[in-house]
């Protein structure tokens, strides 16, 4: 016998028992995955049943047609009016601006650190870029507040423009800080698991870095990109703090980055705040919004998940 067939016998029961020790526990371990995962979909089917059912509660006593195309939002009013279209032009013109200064400034910073970075700048650029993201939303709305508005107001005057002290566009320039990071991380990791064989083969055209990105990395990375700003859009519309502290709580139906508005996650704070009857439309209506805010990040969701697909195929 030789001593790599010894060797081989002197391990063979420590494998066994390592074999049948997992055989014993795999069951187990399968049935803590399953039930995990039955815990998040229950979780979720619960949350959107109860908003559902208050919601409905809400809908008997005011009219849905009312509440979806109405034009003035005063719930504390009596009768209280309902109608959501003030919120809705809000939050769109706050994520808007958000998503406007955000994009830009999220996707270069990506191909920067993706494409043109050394991998010592990589390591302390990212980072620090990366720490705006763990700044409370608190912290921004001061700065908001106390900062960003202000230079607006002082500015608007200048040039002769009426702008609120409390403005959409104060509250959109904070927000797109807050969602730079988080456009540019998921946009870096994006661009940086595009094969590096497309890369080789454009170089081997002829074609330049500048080319290589714009028409090989950047169509390749679309999807992914696409998903990175759904994402940011999404976040955008569940902010409330910068929203509050920066651009007030006045339900005004415009489009003017000047004028104070408010949004939908705002209105929903401040009718849960304190303690309510859940038996008043008032109550009952910040279920009907959350509701409204839930369908449309679903329809965002929905939209990301179509745009990936078709171009996904078309990449692959």
């Amino acid at each position: 016998m030789t001593d790599t067939t010894a060797q081989s016998l002197a391990l063979a029961p420590p494998l066994k028992r390592k074999n049948s020790i997992s055989r014993r526990f795999e069951p187990l371990v399968l049935v803590l995955l399953a039930a995990a995962s039955a815990a998040a979909v229950l979780t979720t089917i619960g949350i959107v049943l109860s908003v559902v059912y208050e919601s409905l509660r809400f809908f008997s006593e005011v009219p849905l047609l009312s509440f979806l195309f109405g034009t003035e939002w005063a719930p504390t009013a009596e009768p209280g009016r309902f109608g959501i279209l003030p919120l809705l032009a809000g939050t769109l013109l706050i994520t808007l601006i958000a998503v406007v200064i955000a994009g830009p400034l999220g996707l270069f910073s990506a191909i920067y650190l993706a494409e043109y970075a050394s991998p010592a700048a990589r390591r302390r650029i990212k980072p620090l870029l990366e720490l705006l993201a763990g700044i409370p939303t608190v912290v921004l709305g001061f700065f908001a507040a106390l900062t960003v508005a202000p230079l607006i107001r002082h500015f608007g005057e200048l040039v002769g423009l009426s702008v609120a002290s409390e403005s959409a566009l104060a509250a959109g320039l904070v927000m797109g800080m807050m969602i730079v990071p988080l456009i540019s991380s998921l946009s870096d990791d994006i661009i940086n698991a595009v094969p590096q064989s497309l890369r080789d083969g454009s170089y081997a055209l002829g074609a330049t870095k500048s080319e290589t990105i714009k028409k090989v990395v950047l169509p390749a990375a679309l999807p992914g990109t696409v998903s990175a700003f759904i994402l940011a859009t999404s976040r955008a519309i569940g902010e409330t703090m910068i929203v509050v502290m920066a651009a007030g709580l006045a339900a005004n139906l415009t489009f003017n980055p000047f004028a104070a508005v408010t949004t939908v996650t705002v209105q929903i704070a401040t009718l849960l705040v304190g303690d309510q009857e859940f038996d008043s439309a008032k109550t009952l209506s910040a279920f009907a919004l959350g509701l409204a805010l839930f369908v449309v990040t679903l329809g965002l969701n929905i939209i990301a998940l179509r745009v990936v697909r078709k171009y996904k195929e078309q990449y692959e």
